[in-house]
């Protein structure tokens, strides 16, 4: 005996169906990465200035976790490094013999050792640290040092709450 439910009834069940599946997508659409995890760990670890879920947030506004990226501007890669930005900072994160923009794990380690610089070239002005050094690495440690602090750019105050806001997101990831 096949049961029809009321339309109502059934709208209702169709809708529930798809907010629990809709919720494994956004849930996978919030993660990071699994292979990328211990690289954020350890690019943590080694440069001690923003925590993996900071790390990784920032990869996520930078690129949506793509190691392939280049914007308009030329920035390459996970963490969208400008190539006057990489042959300064760039690390080979991988010991494979090349520091490699497009490398995820070069390009990780990079952005950790890039903000130890970032966070020593604005040690002096008052504000939270995390937050200079995110404002830095998206508008440049002479804008930053030049406004005494995070500069009124909208897109750099974007940037900077984008990246925390993400960061809260995967903080029990990592």
């Amino acid at each position: 005996m096949i049961h029809r439910l009321p339309p109502r009834a059934l709208l209702a069940a169709l809708l529930a169906v798809t907010l629990v599946a809709g919720c494994g997508v956004l849930r996978r659409i919030h993660r990071v990465p699994d292979d990328l995890i211990p690289v954020f760990q350890a690019a943590a670890t080694a440069y001690g200035i923003l925590t993996p879920a900071q790390l990784a947030a920032q990869a996520r506004v930078e690129s949506k976790f793509n190691p392939k990226a280049v914007s308009n501007a030329g920035a390459r890669g996970i963490m969208q490094f400008l190539p006057t930005t990489w042959k300064d900072f760039g690390l080979d994160g991988n010991d494979d013999g090349v520091a490699d923009p497009l490398n995820p794990r070069d390009a990780i380690l990079s952005a950790a050792y890039y903000e130890s610089r970032l966070a020593e070239l604005l040690a002096h002005l008052p504000g939270d640290r995390v937050s200079l050094v995110l404002a830095a690495y998206n508008a440049g440690p002479d804008t930053v040092r030049l406004a005494g602090g995070i500069p009124d750019i909208g897109e750099t105050r974007a940037y900077v709450t984008k990246v925390r806001d993400w960061a809260d997101a995967f903080s029990d990831q990592l």
